[in-house]
């Protein structure tokens, strides 16, 4: 009788240690990829977006999207920027969408800008974040293609 008792026991503990080894690793894995640098996902999502052929300067323009002269504050301060962006998509499709989503396009260019601090836009690695966050945040948006590139044309922060 004791020994059915201590066996259950055991089996039981074993039991409990596994469920809990399991969670540790799920949450181990989700944290992992949700910590990733906002750069390599950007760079991660271009490169499914490439098809690996060189568009031609006619077809780069004729795939590019511009939103000029973005005017918002800045997060923490009293400073704001103003921008200007060309948005490269990798075909004629994406782009056509892209335009007609341009009102919620332009509302993550302000809420990306309005979280950043004018130290975190400053240098061409505030650009590059900028340029990761606000490819990572589009990119789902669009269906009939992806944003391949995205350029800072005119910035002003004051």
């Amino acid at each position: 009788m004791f020994k059915s008792k201590v066996f259950i026991m055991v089996v039981a503990i074993l039991i409990a240690i596994t469920l809990i080894l399991t969670a540790a690793f799920v949450l181990w894995n989700y944290m992992d990829n949700s910590g990733q640098d906002p750069g390599q996902l950007a760079q991660t999502s271009a490169k499914e977006a490439k098809t690996g052929k060189k568009l031609s300067a006619d077809q780069v323009k004729e795939n590019t999207y511009i939103i000029k002269d973005v005017l918002t504050n800045l997060a923490g301060n009293e400073k704001f920027i103003k921008a200007s962006f060309a948005f490269e998509l990798e075909n004629a499709k994406a782009k056509d969408e892209f335009e007609k989503l341009d009102f919620k396009m332009k509302a993550i260019i302000i809420q990306t800008l309005a979280d950043m601090t004018p130290e975190q836009i400053q240098g061409s690695k505030g650009a590059d974040q900028l340029n990761a966050a606000l490819m990572n945040k589009m990119n789902p948006l669009l269906t009939k293609g992806k944003l391949t590139q995205i350029w800072i044309t005119d910035k002003v922060l004051q």
